[in-house]
């Protein structure tokens, strides 16, 4: 699967694994960092560094037309290492902008570039609790946008989901549980919640961009909170996938 690919969040958890996913597969890798002291480390992976802000809608529409990508792969996020409690509030609201108005611009970018297809970071961990259908599929409602704390999380979700499927391009959605494994801050997974290892996380990435595949996988390890059945069976995705 040798294509080029327009990376953007390559210095996430998931990022830099799938960035040794995609060299060693053979795709040409632009990824994109904030920080000029990521360079050398993209470089060492074999990815072509971008430093630039999604923010500046400019400049990602710029070095999108000029990457010439057939994929554009949104992992962006502004998490703290590990969730640390303390610094999450800020975060949310932090993330909650990436998803919106940083999807907005990747989105516009991707467009204008004549991009042919998008795969995008969504969440597995916000659908609404007092929905009767569980274990949660991907047909299953979103968390309350009005539910104190993460009402604005599942907006934001919904607002990112909803801007990269109704795209001129083919869309693919991945709703990944919390990560955990090398990178993450987080060694085993957490206690009630639906977890993926990082490397599996970054896996489905690389198998959503076969030409066939579109729309919304839920990737998680088996739990009894939400199933991942479709991605298994459509992707060929198994949580039990570890980088060599």
């Amino acid at each position: 699967m040798k294509k080029t690919v327009f990376l953007a969040g390559a210095t996430g958890a998931i990022g830099k694994r799938l960035c040794k996913i995609l060299v060693a597969s053979g795709c040409e890798v632009i990824g994109t960092t904030r920080k000029q002291h990521n360079i050398d480390m993209l470089k060492a992976l074999g990815v072509q560094p971008v430093v630039l802000d999604v923010f500046d809608a400019q400049a990602l529409s710029q070095a999108v037309a000029e990457a010439k990508p057939d994929v554009v792969i949104h992992q962006l996020t502004d998490l703290p290492y590990g969730l640390d409690p303390e610094q999450m509030e800020a975060a949310l609201v932090r993330n909650a902008r990436l998803r919106e108005e940083g999807t907005r611009n990747l989105v516009a970018a991707a467009v204008n570039a004549s991009v042919k297809k998008m795969i995008a970071q969504s969440l597995a961990f916000v659908y609404e609790p007092s929905a009767s259908d569980t274990p949660f599929t991907e047909e299953s409602p979103l968390l309350n946008f009005n539910t104190p704390m993460y009402g604005e999380t599942a907006k934001a979700v919904a607002s990112l989901e909803s801007q990269v499927l109704n795209a001129d391009f083919e869309g693919v959605i991945l709703r990944y549980g919390l990560l955990y494994g090398e990178g993450t801050g987080i060694p085993t997974p957490l206690e009630g919640m639906p977890p993926v290892q990082v490397d599996a996380a970054a896996h489905a990435a690389f198998l959503a961009m076969q030409d066939s595949i579109n729309g919304i996988f839920n990737i998680t390890e088996q739990n009894p909170q939400v199933s991942s059945a479709k991605a298994v069976t459509a992707l060929g995705w198994s949580p039990e996938y570890r980088c060599q």
